[in-house]
């Protein structure tokens, strides 16, 4: 079967770069006056560690939602008017991902901490739903995926992204209680699907 989804995926991943490109903006020089020596620089440069933190904890999240992303589309080979809009609405969130990453970068020692972080794990909830709807459209018909794809392997994967919804709703919630633990959540998350992703498996089972 050809694949049609070619162009999906190259702009895609064309929006994924852009989105990770951005972070690096919110990491600013910080400027010295005459005189100043380095322990001055090395002062001014602790100083913006929550953005140090921020952009770490956005690179890989863009990072792992770029690598689910090109797993389900290894499985999709047909589109359709639902699933490009699907896809559109996830390219849409991760293009807003930098903002939320500068609010956590300048509000996170401050008082609006947590509002920060509430809105940063508010983009993920959006996000985990996005991937989902993906899924559901990629699999409401089957002749868009790829001959041979396991019906075992198609429930693991709708399995492995139901996860997130919850999970990511989670961390909103704690999110307005402890934001620390609301990040680390997230960071949890992004751990087990990098493991879990390696479980599945995509082909048939030969009839005995």
């Amino acid at each position: 079967m050809e694949k049609e989804t070619g162009r999906i995926e190259a702009f895609s991943d064309g929006v994924f770069a852009i989105a990770v490109t951005l972070l690096v903006l919110e990491l600013h020089i910080p400027e010295l006056k005459d005189g100043d020596t380095p322990v001055h620089l090395l002062n001014a440069l602790k100083i913006q560690w929550p953005g140090y933190i921020a952009f770490v904890i956005s690179f890989f999240s863009i990072f792992i939602i770029w690598v689910n992303h090109h797993k389900i589309f290894k499985q999709i080979y047909k589109r359709n008017t639902g699933l490009m809009f699907a896809n559109g609405f996830i390219l849409f969130l991760v293009s807003l991902v930098s903002y939320p990453s500068a609010l956590l970068a300048k509000f996170f020692l401050s008082d609006s901490k947590q509002l920060s972080v509430t809105i940063y794990t508010g983009l993920f909830v959006l996000i985990s739903l996005a991937f989902n709807l993906l899924w559901q459209q990629a699999t409401s018909d089957k002749k868009l995926l790829r001959p041979g794809i396991s019906d075992a392997a198609i429930r693991q994967l709708r399995n492995n992204y139901l996860y997130g919804f919850p999970t990511y709703l989670a961390a909103f919630v704690v999110s307005f209680f402890y934001p620390d633990l609301a990040l680390g959540i997230c960071v949890l998350l992004w751990v087990f699907w990098a493991a879990s992703s390696k479980k599945i498996n995509f082909t048939e089972t030969p009839a005995l």
